[in-house]
């Protein structure tokens, strides 16, 4: 669909341990408006951002945040109530996936593999290993690998976890406790109903924390992988199948763990972003680009599907009325 000139509403910002991500995101999407000739209104957001959505009167929203509440199906509640057009998942999918439980039960029955593990409390891993070591907790609902702790033997947490040691347990209630998946970390995104490429992330040291994904030179990209053939269509399957389940729109973007030493077999969703980075150093628009298309171009195909997406669910509204 060829787009009209708009006047779109970037909003970014907001409060979440992302902020910082969501602001270099929302400048690039805004500089990419402007060069195509769009009106672009900035929003940093914060608590007046209905007022300021509603006197900027936006003909779509892009939604360039990242993380709580603007990743958590909150602030697309209020956009509905609103009636504003914005881009990516709406808000049930959105309350879904930003969970990585809620995810596991919304995808695990459909035949999408994920790794096991259990919700436990943050108390607890002072007392008790909630799993054998190696065991990964990360938060329930944070994304940008925002406070993940590798447990193993060798570690310097203690055995159990010390209530001293740094860590997610400091931080969060509950944590997500999961299997350890040796291997290769690969990542898939997904624009409409397409799934582009596969990346490898090899991290210069450690492990691909908010540092190796957010700082130049600290994660060396592969794109595309150097894979098998077999482990790149699965990829691209499995990102596929998990967008269309969990309802998503827009771009998102699914991170796997690999054991290559289990074949297919050792494939593992881990997660699915429903607001992929849009930064210099993002995957998505790395993706895009390998696949011929700009970043620019990246930005105006993500509104174009909103657009298209709301004038279908308009033709809907309208037969429904008119029975």
């Amino acid at each position: 669909m060829s787009l009209p000139k708009l006047h779109v509403a970037v909003l970014m910002g907001g409060w979440s341990s992302e902020r910082p991500v969501s602001l270099m995101s929302g400048e690039g999407v805004a500089k990419a408006l402007a060069s195509k000739g769009h009106k672009v209104t900035r929003i940093d957001m914060d608590r007046e951002v209905a007022l300021r959505l509603a006197e900027a009167k936006p003909d779509v929203v892009f939604n360039a945040l990242h993380g709580a509440p603007g990743e958590d199906g909150t602030v697309q509640g209020m956009m509905d109530l609103m009636g504003l057009t914005y881009t990516h998942s709406g808000l049930a999918t959105s309350v879904i996936a930003i969970d990585k439980e809620l995810t596991k039960q919304a995808l695990v029955p459909h035949g999408i593999p994920m790794p096991g593990g259990r919700v436990v409390k943050s108390a607890e891993v002072h007392e008790r290993d909630p799993l054998p070591r190696p065991y990964v907790l990360k938060p329930v609902n944070e994304g940008s690998s925002v406070g993940v702790a590798i447990v193993t033997e060798e570690g310097n947490y203690g055995n159990p976890i010390s209530r001293d040691a740094t860590g997610p347990w400091q931080e969060f209630e509950e944590l997500l406790a999961e299997p350890y998946i040796r291997g290769r970390e690969l990542t898939t995104a997904v624009i409409g109903d397409r799934a582009l490429l596969v990346t490898e992330l090899k991290p210069k040291s450690g492990f691909y924390d908010f540092d190796a994904k957010y700082t130049d030179g600290m994660t060396e990209h592969v794109c595309p992988a150097d894979i098998p053939d077999e482990i790149t269509l699965a990829c691209k399957d499995i990102a596929l199948r998990a967008h269309r389940q969990l309802g998503c729109k827009g771009t998102s973007r699914a991170d796997f763990r690999w054991d290559d030493t289990q074949g297919v077999e050792g494939l593992f969703l881990l997660e699915v972003n429903t607001q992929p980075g849009m930064t210099p150093l993002s995957l998505v628009p790395e993706q895009a680009r390998a696949c011929g298309m700009d970043y620019p171009d990246l930005v105006e195909a993500i509104i174009a599907e909103t657009l298209a997406n709301a004038h279908e669910a308009n033709v809907r509204t309208a037969r429904g009325h008119a029975k």
